[in-house]
């Protein structure tokens, strides 16, 4: 077989082309030591609080706590979910009322949970935690702000954020700012992958929400219902699966019983695939002298056995705890079409 001089030149071009396409890179999970293939064999708590400081925005300081002294209350708690292979632990807990990365660090390492933590800002409860510059600032603004923290790390450290933590009153339409606030969790994942997960609550708050996200171009898979537990009426659940968002029952560490209900409900009706299941216990409170902390553990102790006498199989568990969350927080840009 002759190989012409012409035949040469496009089977060059053709390799060199090939070699330049870019390749598929497997998503990951951002905790704070970096990034981290997903797998989906790691068992997950996918909203929990280590230290929450409800002081407000315009008072929070750091120096309120002494790192020795809240490990010394949160070690034991965090210990004992390791006992039950916990890996991820998800702290929620958003900037202005007590994201510590510093103090996150130091319990990853007497632990070995990797710990995710998150960019953002919280805006329910009438926006006490929103500082006043944000106030001011545009959702463009915002979303920069956000974006370097991925980019360059939280306040000057390594650590960088492995999803975006926002909050909404919940109404609907939304108040200005927490619209901003979608917005900019909106740039943000277009430029970044982190999943957006919302302190919603019921869904009157959650629907104008995607709205938003899918009009600026972000798939709703991308979104979390922080909160859905709240909701009465199970259609919505159905409705919000149908989008692709995830829905979070996320109050074990409180209340069990509904929680349950919810999850048959779930099972039932073939939207198990899209929920997930956190405890929103703790926590260390530098504003009370006594601290009350609730244990990580009511999904272990009580939960898991009494879906299994509801019938879910292992396969279950493990889509709640351990696929779920992974494929949840995955990071990777989500685009609505």
């Amino acid at each position: 077989m002759i190989i012409t001089n012409n035949a040469i030149f496009y089977i060059s071009a053709i390799l060199l082309l090939s070699s330049c396409q870019p390749k598929k890179t497997e998503k990951s999970i951002m905790d704070l030591e970096g990034l981290h293939t997903i797998d989906t064999s790691k068992t997950w708590l996918s909203h929990e609080h280590i230290l929450v400081d409800f002081i407000g925005a315009d008072s929070i300081n750091p120096t309120d706590w002494d790192h020795n002294s809240v490990i010394q209350e949160v070690l034991p708690y965090l210990q004992e979910i390791s006992k039950h292979g916990v890996d991820y632990f998800v702290d929620a807990t958003p900037n202005y009322i007590g994201r510590d990365v510093n103090l996150l660090e130091k319990l990853s390492k007497k632990t070995g949970l990797q710990i995710v933590t998150n960019t953002g800002l919280y805006g329910a409860i009438n926006n006490k935690y929103i500082p006043q510059f944000a106030n001011d600032a545009t959702a463009e603004e915002l979303a920069k702000m956000w974006i370097d923290e991925f980019k360059f790390g939280i306040n000057g450290t390594h650590i960088k954020p492995g999803f975006i933590k926002i909050g909404v009153d919940n109404i609907n339409p939304l108040e200005p700012l927490d619209e901003k606030l979608v917005k900019a969790a909106a740039i943000t994942h277009l430029e970044t992958g982190l999943t957006i997960a919302s302190h919603t609550g019921k869904a009157e708050g959650m629907w104008p929400q995607l709205e938003i996200l899918q009009r600026m171009g972000v798939s709703p898979s991308a979104f979390i219902w922080v909160h859905a537990h709240n909701e009465s009426d199970h259609d919505h659940y159905i409705k919000a699966a149908k989008t692709g968002c995830w829905i979070s029952l996320d109050g074990l560490g409180w209340e069990i019983d509904k929680h349950i209900e919810k999850l048959i409900f779930a099972k039932k009706n073939g939207i198990l695939n899209h929920i997930l299941i956190s405890h929103d216990a703790g926590w260390f409170d530098p504003q009370k002298k006594q601290q009350n902390i609730k244990p990580y553990t009511n999904i272990f102790d009580k939960v898991i056995p009494r879906l299994h006498a509801a019938g879910f199989t292992t396969q279950d568990i493990n889509m709640l705890i351990k696929y779920n969350p992974a494929k949840a927080f995955a990071i990777d840009i989500r685009e609505f079409k």
